[in-house]
């Protein structure tokens, strides 16, 4: 069996954080039904351009493989009846709505340990579930813009700049997975449940980490690097070469002996002024002004070997079509494949997280509602007549 085979998710998730979040439990084998409210055509995900097609997209294929699917309104008397039914035999209940909302749901584990005691419920929110904020719509680059990363990225004196990524939706869904996993375990240790209040406000301003410390206790002041430098060590930023860039980090005494020696430059490390750490932040520009000349002479190409041969931590600062054809990207068995009816094969990144040895099949994400069968016939036993009415109300949707 796969680590969470015996795990069944009941999802009412929808676009990038929350169906990340449980993509990763579905990898791993758990059940992750999703309940598609058909009053608005499902998941968001499914709409989202280019690449889409009807009620598909690539962008839902990213976040939603290994799933089922379920079209569901379960604020109508019978789509609430169907979903209590699988409360009463699912291990978690998994959303990623306002903070609000759960609450007006009835998706609390208050609204439903009467059903099931060991039910987890968790919300993966803007906001959170408390505070004065918790009833705002919360996104990836609004957090981005509140937690203070923005001012902490781009070239100094250039405008605030988020990252190229949603780094904060795709950490606050591993958030919540993680608090899902905790929360379960203890369900099952001593048989109740709880809440997950997961949010990507929380998961933003917990990522200032080591920042945050020295501005909470002393007169630090994060600040924007230039050429992405680190904020104390030197050298630890990317630098560009003849034709490129490439990064080079130097977070222990060795790697700057290591990277001396490697540039011809072997007197470096004996120099008063970059013989440690604070010498070295001290007189970061002189040092940077050394480096970069060096780096400027060769390809990139040149200087990677060089410093691997050195044993210096670097790498290329690769496109993504680079970093996606990268051998250790290959190696690693980063890229998966599933076959879709109107895309063809697609390939897309692999979940990094990895539990024994197994190299497990993936498949699709669902069509709308492909599931229902499958849970309303056999996860719930509804007989043939009880399964047509409800589909029939789901058509007048």
């Amino acid at each position: 069996m796969r680590p969470l085979e015996d795990v069944r998710i009941i999802a009412i998730e929808q676009y990038g954080a929350g169906p990340f979040g449980s993509v990763h439990l579905a990898d791993l084998g758990a059940e992750v039904i999703k309940i598609e409210d058909p009053s608005t055509g499902g998941d968001i995900g499914r709409y989202v351009v280019p690449e889409q097609h009807g009620e598909d997209s690539l962008f839902f294929e990213t976040f939603n493989r290994n799933k089922r699917s379920l079209s569901l309104d379960i604020s109508t008397p019978e789509g609430r009846a169907v979903f209590e039914d699988l409360v009463k035999v699912s291990d978690v209940v998994h959303s990623n709505l306002r903070g609000d909302v759960p609450a007006k749901l009835g998706i609390r584990y208050d609204d439903l340990k009467h059903l099931n005691p060991a039910i987890v419920c968790s919300s993966l929110s803007g906001f959170g579930m408390t505070g004065p904020r918790s009833a705002e719509p919360g996104y990836d680059y609004v957090l981005q813009g509140m937690a203070g990363w923005m001012d902490l990225t781009g070239e100094p004196g250039g405008p605030p700049t988020k990252s190229g990524l949603s780094l904060v939706d795709y950490s606050g869904g591993l958030v919540a997975a993680a608090s899902i996993l905790a929360a379960l375990h203890a369900a099952r240790r001593d048989g109740v449940g709880a809440d997950c209040d997961v949010s990507l406000f929380d998961t933003a301003i917990s990522m200032l980490t080591y920042p945050a410390a020295w501005q909470l206790n002393g007169d630090f002041e994060p600040r924007r690097t230039h050429h992405s430098a680190h904020p104390s060590l030197v050298p630890f930023q990317a630098f560009p070469t003849g034709d490129g860039w490439l990064v080079v980090a130097c977070p222990k005494e060795k790697f700057f002996r290591r990277l001396a020696g490697a540039l011809g430059h072997p007197e470096w490390p004996d120099d008063p002024r970059y013989r440690d750490f604070a010498a070295r932040r001290e007189n970061a520009e002189a040092l940077l002004a050394e480096l970069e000349a060096v780096f400027a002479t060769g390809t990139s190409e040149h200087w990677l070997g060089l410093l691997r041969s050195a044993g210096v931590p670097c790498g290329p600062v690769n496109t993504v079509a680079q970093a996606l054809r990268d051998p250790h990207t290959v190696a690693r068995g980063m890229v998966v494949e599933t076959e879709h009816p109107y895309f063809g094969t697609v390939r897309q990144v692999a979940s990094p997280l990895r539990v024994g040895a197994e190299q497990r099949a993936h498949a699709r994400a669902p069509r709308r509602d492909e599931d229902a069968g499958y849970v309303l016939g056999e996860v719930l036993g509804y007989d043939a007549e009880r399964i047509e009415r409800l589909r029939a109300a789901d058509r007048r949707d």
